[in-house]
């Protein structure tokens, strides 16, 4: 567990970190926050559960549900299903469980370095992280609500789209996000951190045609799947661009991708969540 001392992004990868109770089960650190556990953290812990059954190889893919509502403060119980084990592919299925009950299962896949094809869609152009205003600044000037320092710092590309409720617009947006302070030297804790960000702005990207915003309406992820297309270090700014083509039956289609500051793809996710306009 990480100590009081610690850097907030120490603190938040200590958390990430799974104790091994068995060959094949894990009891993870219990996060802190207010209201519903962030499902990112769940999935990022399950992450380094299947992680830690693994040599070799790193994380590529990542298939899960939010099966229901996590809490704050209870831990959490990782079981692990050795799927299998081949030459270059190797599959694991984890079930989270909490007070008894499963809130999360994911499927996971992990491959050897291998040479081959390569292409990839180029980065949109966007203001560079140091002209774009930090995140909890706008979100303090514009609803009043200020949280502690993050662990990750965010920054907004399109500043004027924040916290404006009732306000319909383009369901796409674009943020630049980096750790605040060093990471160890860990690959599978460098892919849960890229799990644990990658369920963020998602839903409420998909609310801007409605005028609905985070805090402002009713949401929870359902599913979520992630492609890791190289081992890349969760270090200095990273864009994720998020956009919304679809949305009905009060649920919202999300597709998200990740790039280096160098324009590198890194990751590509998809997330399905339920979007309700909040009772009067």
């Amino acid at each position: 567990m990480p100590s009081p001392e610690s850097t907030p992004i120490e603190r938040l990868v200590g958390r990430l970190e799974v104790e091994a109770l068995d060959r094949d089960l894990f009891l993870g650190n219990e996060a802190r926050g207010e209201g519903r556990l962030f499902g990112g953290f769940v999935a990022a812990q399950a992450t380094v559960a299947a992680g830690r059954t693994v040599e070799g190889s790193h994380l590529h893919s990542l298939h899960a549900y939010f099966l229901r509502p996590g809490s704050y403060g209870q831990a959490i119980r990782y079981v692990v299903d050795r799927i299998r084990d081949g030459r270059t592919y190797t599959t694991r299925r984890v079930v989270a469980l909490q007070g008894g009950e499963a809130i999360f299962n994911l499927s996971a896949s992990f491959t050897r370095p291998e040479d081959g094809i390569s292409h990839q869609d180029t980065m949109p152009d966007v203001p560079r992280p140091e002209e774009c205003p930090d995140w909890e600044d706008l979100r303090e000037e514009r609803m009043g609500v200020r949280g502690g320092m993050s662990a990750i710092e965010v920054r907004a590309c399109e500043p004027d789209e924040e916290f404006r409720p009732g306000v319909t617009r383009v369901a796409r947006r674009r943020i630049w996000m980096r750790p605040r302070g060093g990471m160890p030297d860990d690959p599978i804790l460098h892919a849960a951190m890229f799990v644990y960000s990658s369920d963020r702005m998602l839903l409420s990207t998909a609310g801007l045609p409605h005028g609905l915003v985070m805090g402002r309406m009713k949401s929870a992820s359902l599913d979520h799947a992630m492609h890791l297309h190289r081992p890349e270090r969760f270090e200095g700014w990273i864009l994720y661009d998020a956009e919304s083509p679809a949305a009905h039956g009060a649920r919202g289609l999300t597709r998200g991708a990740m790039y280096s500051q160098a324009g590198i793809l890194i990751a590509s996710v998809t997330q399905e969540g339920l979007i309700r306009h909040p009772k009067p």
